[in-house]
């Protein structure tokens, strides 16, 4: 087993270490989609550069990558089959709105947003289970819903109610702390991806009175909280003045919620930098890095790489009415996105400004999902602090948690964030050697390989079990064998070494544990 495990990752290894092979990039006079408005920009800046693309990925790759970036799920082995075997130039194209209309994308993106908004029923937030299933559950159906990302943040800022059945202002007791200060940061690293740590007093000040009078009732109800608007003016009748992040000065009268003229401002001004945040977020969600890196700390002195791209994306969002699938439409169909993550250039440009495709390890969730995907297996999750609303189905793909404080033991080890900040940091993506050892010796991860009757069906029946070689590779990495991969995995499996279905699983095994498998590519 171990003979073959190194063999298999030296197959994929090299080729992201600066060799190009077949297996990932576009083969010569294969059909490619042809150059965009994102890519214009893109080509601009490498030239100014002096910084030679990538090549194109395979379609192998590009489905693998598309699955994971989209959905956060492998494709079956049925559907890489599929489109592998599709004679369309504009499969790509297809596939992409394929997935883009699939359930799995609201779960996918819904993780992602339950992170950045805190969604977490114990400490330190502290919405408690209901709540922050209330809340999961709303952001996963507006995303299903496609709502505008305008309309996503004027219901979050604007809401008042039950926090059970107007999920919308857990946004608020979420925040950290109920003091108008740390609402403004919440709000500020939400929507306008600034970190208020070097704001300078004022600016903070005359923001945080736009928050300065939300109320926080309890009801009869075990943990049920009113949140709304109490009214300006602390019993006075003059109007209380306050300030927009660029500076701009507003009067509010005592009898106007001033949550919604932060929320005009936001969505209307000019200055407002919203929709180029959101733009930001998910070009960094989609390319592993941000236009303005890090996503989440725009400020004058980290300016964004290609400035004019950004604000290309910007417009964009705008002129769409803030649907956001049209930019991951703009992303997905660009060459930019679909370029090989083998550099042309060991130059460090290259990586910050999009020559290639970045490589970076698969999430948490993703990862555990993919595993239990392949082999038919499932994970339990619980929280540390059991209450009622936290019982989790036993088929419930860990993409699709309802809250922060659910976890299980791989998660934790893989760097799933804590949601307790909002910060993009608070995931961690490195490899270490606890992971690779859990991959690699588990009892976890090889009962479900070894009892996987998942796998076990690949094998043609009354057949050896090398010939369900094909399907297990369509199934684990989206592609189908090479020549040489099949005269080793042939060659292992009339060795002494192992026999008969025993040379299967190792061979399953050795694939889960390559970092082909292991990393988006």
């Amino acid at each position: 087993m171990k003979a073959f495990f190194f063999f298999v990752l030296f197959l994929a290894l090299p080729a992201w270490g600066g060799e190009p092979v077949a297996v990932f990039e576009t083969k010569p006079g294969a059909s490619v989609p042809a150059p965009t408005r994102v890519d214009s920009f893109i080509s601009a800046r490498l030239k100014q550069l002096g910084l030679p693309a990538a090549n194109l990925c395979s379609d192998a790759v590009f489905l693998r990558r598309v699955y994971l970036d989209l959905l956060g799920t492998l494709p079956t082995g049925q559907e890489a089959q599929a489109f592998l075997d599709s004679p369309s130039p504009t499969k790509r194209a297809e596939w992409i709105e394929r997935l883009l209309a699939r359930d799995e994308f609201a779960d996918y993106w819904g993780m992602k947003w339950c992170d950045l908004l805190r969604v977490k029923a114990e400490f330190p937030v502290n919405l408690w289970p209901n709540a922050a299933q209330a809340y999961d559950r709303w952001i996963r159906t507006a995303l299903k819903q496609n709502i505008p990302y305008s309309q996503f943040a004027r219901e979050l800022l604007t809401a008042n109610g039950s926090n059970f059945r107007v999920p919308q202002v857990n946004f608020y007791r979420s925040a950290g702390s109920r003091e108008p200060k740390a609402i403004a940061r919440a709000v500020a690293l939400t929507f306008l991806g600034e970190r208020t740590d070097h704001w300078p007093k004022a600016k903070l000040d005359g923001m945080a009175i736009f928050f300065s009078q939300i109320g926080f009732k309890a009801t009869g109800e075990w943990k049920e909280e009113i949140v709304s608007f109490n009214g300006m003016g602390g019993g006075h009748e003059d109007p209380v003045q306050a300030t927009f992040p660029d500076g701009t000065s507003v009067e509010i009268s005592p009898d106007q919620d001033p949550r919604e003229l932060f929320a005009d401002w936001l969505l209307t001004s000019k200055n407002s930098p919203f929709a180029r945040n959101a733009a930001n977020r998910v070009w960094f969600w989609l390319m592993g890095r941000g236009i303005i890196q890090e996503p989440d700390d725009s400020r004058p002195d980290n300016p964004p790489s290609n400035p004019e791209l950004l604000a290309f994306l910007a417009r964009e969002l705008v002129a769409a009415h803030y649907d956001l699938k049209h930019l991951y439409r703009l992303i997905l169909n660009s060459n930019t996105y679909q370029r090989s993550c083998i550099p042309a250039t060991p130059k460090p440009e290259g990586e910050a400004n999009f020559a290639s495709y970045p490589l970076r390890r698969l999430d948490a969730e993703v990862l555990i999902d993919a595993i239990n995907q392949i082999t038919g297996a499932s994970d339990e999750y619980s929280s540390m602090i059991p209450e009622p609303f936290t019982w989790v189905p036993v088929d419930k793909r860990s993409i699709a948690l309802p809250d922060g404080s659910i976890s299980s033991p791989f998660l934790d080890l893989f760097g799933r964030p804590s949601r307790d900040t909002g910060l993009l940091s608070e995931r961690t993506n490195r490899s270490t050697a606890a992971q690779r050892l859990h991959l690699l010796n588990s009892s976890h991860i090889q009962k479900k390989i070894t009892g996987s009757a998942k796998l076990r069906a690949l094998i043609p029946p009354g057949r050896p079990p090398v010939e369900g070689l094909a399907p297990l590779y369509l199934t684990v990495l989206s592609r189908y064998p090479t020549e040489q991969e099949v005269q080793e995995a042939n060659s292992y499996a009339s060795s002494s070494e192992a026999k008969g279905e025993q040379a299967f699983f190792d061979l399953a095994w050795s694939l889960i544990n390559s970092a082909e498998f292991l990393y988006r590519h």
